[in-house]
């Protein structure tokens, strides 16, 4: 199960113990281990309380987005659906028109919008 595996993978880049973060959502620390062994699932609650304190969507904890993350800063930016790399993957198989939108995609993409 891929919540999970980003639970547990968040925590750790916190540096968060399962018992620190068990405190921060209201649970024990047998809970955390249990969400990160897929031996149990988080309530409604503490599902929205740990996409707060790690700062993602509840999308992303569902393996449902890719996380973006700034390179300066580390901090959480958005994050890309499936069908967002799908297109992005797409455009990169043909180069000259992946390099004519980078180079002004805001543009591009409205002229693009007007001969539609």
């Amino acid at each position: 199960m891929l919540i999970s595996s980003r639970i547990k993978e968040l925590r750790i880049n916190r540096g968060l113990s399962q018992e620190d973060l068990g405190k921060m959502i209201g649970v024990t620390k047998v809970s955390v281990c249990g969400y990160e062994n897929a031996t149990r699932v988080p309530s409604l609650e503490s599902f929205e309380l740990l996409a707060d304190i790690f700062e993602v969507s509840t999308d992303y904890l569902l393996g449902r987005e890719l996380l973006v993350v700034s390179d300066k800063s580390n901090k959480y930016m958005g994050a890309f659906s499936e069908q967002d790399v799908e297109i992005i993957k797409e455009l990169k198989r043909h180069p000259n028109i992946y390099r004519i939108i980078s180079e002004d995609p805001k543009r591009t993409i409205s002229r693009i919008n007007k001969k539609m």
